[in-house]
């Protein structure tokens, strides 16, 4: 059994009366895009998670590339994947995507944006929720080693939404559930053209309403189920696909990820990533949308450090961010109801035609475009 680097027992020194400028609650992407963000800005900026930066992986680990190579991991990829296929029970569909994904290991890409945070400190701790405020009118975290206080506070801790009330618990939210295995492999397996696909499997025969996937990552491939109604188990789905591909069930890993926005402001927190729903319907990629919502989040974070607004007006202008994106996502959640009810056979015609080239790059232009990594690279 893997032995966690964790801090245990002694070594979890009390924390109680600390204070930040800025304390970031989660240490994944959205919450280490955050402390990116704030590196120049000059603020005492403090992280906190329950596990050490980089320790617990929850997703396939794959983006488009181009947001790898915007946020400077792109060290962390492990295989480049310029195709996906669609797989019914009717045929496989094959895209040449305009852009491509990548497959990247956790620990490294998040050692690679920690090493961009600057000055920021981090501490292992289990967050549990807030406390009444200060008498100055800071926040207050609670946690397992005391309580800490900061003016300006962000839950980036994923679905669970720790610092809101109530805490989100699945079945009864808008949650999709996912599993996967990580077998090992030799090569991964090359399209008509020579190059590796990510796999996408749409089948009710395998999950009524959801999909299977495979990711190619070097040497493992990362092979899962999800299912958009939480109350559907996957496990069977997921070692049924892994024998399917003649691939081993070991190494398993999975989560709840939100289909559905949330509110990116609530009592004076700031809500970035899976917190505020930032996974996008359909696709449950969540990634990206973790890093382009962090980012604002921490431009707005950093004006207020700056003198340039106050923390209202940056919890204002970050909601309306957000708000302005909630028409793409509801379309996405639109179709994320449209396509488990297309009969297979009209499934499969419709994937043909928009695999046409000019319709592929239409498509999948919009998709990217939506957190765009020209974003991530804008002043």
């Amino acid at each position: 059994m893997t032995v966690r680097a964790t801090r245990r027992g002694a070594e979890r020194t009390s924390l109680d009366g600390a204070r930040a400028d800025v304390i970031v609650c989660g240490a994944s992407f959205a919450g280490l895009a955050i402390a990116r963000e704030l590196a120049g800005s000059g603020a005492d900026v403090l992280v906190l998670d329950r596990y050490e930066i980089g320790e617990r992986a929850t997703s396939a680990c794959a983006a488009p590339t181009p947001w790898l190579h915007a946020m400077g991991v792109a060290g962390s990829i492990r295989q480049e994947l310029p195709a996906m296929t669609f797989s019914t029970p009717h045929g496989t569909v094959r895209f040449r995507l305009p852009w491509s994904w990548s497959a990247f290991d956790y620990a490294a890409l998040c050692a690679g944006l920690w090493a961009q945070c600057g000055p920021a400190r981090f501490e292992t701790a289990k967050v549990d929720g807030l406390a009444a405020p200060s008498p100055a009118g800071d926040t207050v975290v609670r946690t397992d080693r005391g309580d800490l206080r900061a003016p300006l506070v962000v839950d980036a801790l994923g679905w669970r939404r720790v610092l809101a009330t109530p805490h989100r618990q699945p079945p009864g939210d808008p949650l999709s559930r996912g599993l996967e295995v990580h077998p090992h492999t030799h090569a991964s397996p090359p399209g008509p053209g020579g190059e590796a696909a990510l796999d996408v499997w749409v089948e009710r025969d395998l999950v009524r309403r959801g999909y299977g996937w495979r990711v190619p990552a070097g040497a493992e491939a990362r092979i899962g189920v999800g299912s958009y109604d939480p109350r559907r188990h996957v496990k069977a789905a997921t070692v049924a696909l892994a024998e399917r591909l003649d691939a081993d069930a070991v190494r398993y890993q999975g989560n709840w990820f939100p289909h559905r926005l949330r509110a990116a402001v609530e009592d004076g927190v700031f809500f970035a990533g899976d917190s505020a729903g930032h996974c996008f319907p359909l696709s449950g990629e969540g990634i990206r949308t973790a890093f382009y919502f962090g980012i604002a989040a921490g431009r707005e974070i950093a004006a207020v450090v700056g003198g340039a607004q106050s923390r209202d007006d940056a919890l204002r202008r970050y909601a309306a961010f957000h708000e302005r994106h909630r028409p793409a996502f509801q379309r996405a959640l639109a179709l994320q109801r449209l396509v488990p009810a297309l009969p297979p056979r009209a499934l499969t015609v419709a994937l043909r035609a928009l695999a046409a080239q000019p319709l592929c790059d239409r498509a999948f232009g919009w998709y990217l475009n939506q957190a765009h990594p020209a974003y991530a690279r804008a002043s």
